[in-house]
């Protein structure tokens, strides 16, 4: 495997197809990059295989093209890195910049969780299961991340923000994640591995 400085260039990791975002900022300084934070996202809902994730993410949606555009018309949201259901990894965000993927949030006693995180979107539904190209391809790029960035700590959206979010969802699988990356269970949310 190549070393973590070969697999990343200025936050981009070599892997992913790139699609940039504007959506995103820069982190404060000496934000410490120790949180993954696992999404799941589809468009519409339950609709796979689309571009319309990368079409949110890049500005670019036609909010008339379905009904359910229209409740989330004008949102600017991104995230560093979209993980198909055949595994494919695209990346929006320089891992380096802050991503507009967490909104209000809490972690680790630290609030604003878009700061200091990572954020990675599965594509999926909260209730329904992710594919095992999906599990193979985060563990690769959370390990790759592992390496280059100081994580510690993985959580879901639902974790984060509780109450308001409920992604990745009860079908993601915490334990399998845990044990395909060999990380402390204590990096990830109570109860989960």
């Amino acid at each position: 495997m190549p070393s973590a400085s070969a697999l990343f260039e200025d936050g981009w990791y070599r892997f992913a197809r790139r699609l940039d975002s504007p959506n995103f900022g820069p982190r404060p300084a000496g934000a410490l990059i120790d949180l993954l934070v696992v999404h799941s996202i589809s468009l519409p809902p339950g609709v796979y295989g689309g571009n319309e994730v990368q079409q949110l993410f890049t500005n670019t949606l036609d909010w008339n093209a379905h009904p359910y555009f229209k409740q989330i018309e004008g949102m600017q949201v991104s995230s560093h890195f979209y993980v198909r259901r055949d595994g494919a990894v695209w990346q929006f965000v320089s891992c380096d910049d802050r991503a507009w993927h967490a909104g209000p949030s809490q972690w680790r006693g630290r609030a604003n969780c878009n700061d200091d995180s990572i954020g990675i979107e599965l594509e999926g539904l909260e209730d329904e299961a992710f594919e095992p190209e999906q599990y193979e391809a985060l563990a690769a790029l959370a390990s790759a991340l592992g390496q280059h960035y100081p994580v510690r700590y993985v959580a879901g959206h639902e974790h984060i923000a509780p109450g308001r979010k409920r992604d990745p969802g009860a079908q993601f699988d915490w334990a399998l994640l845990q044990r395909e990356l060999a990380w402390p269970a204590e990096w990830f949310p109570a109860a989960s591995c």
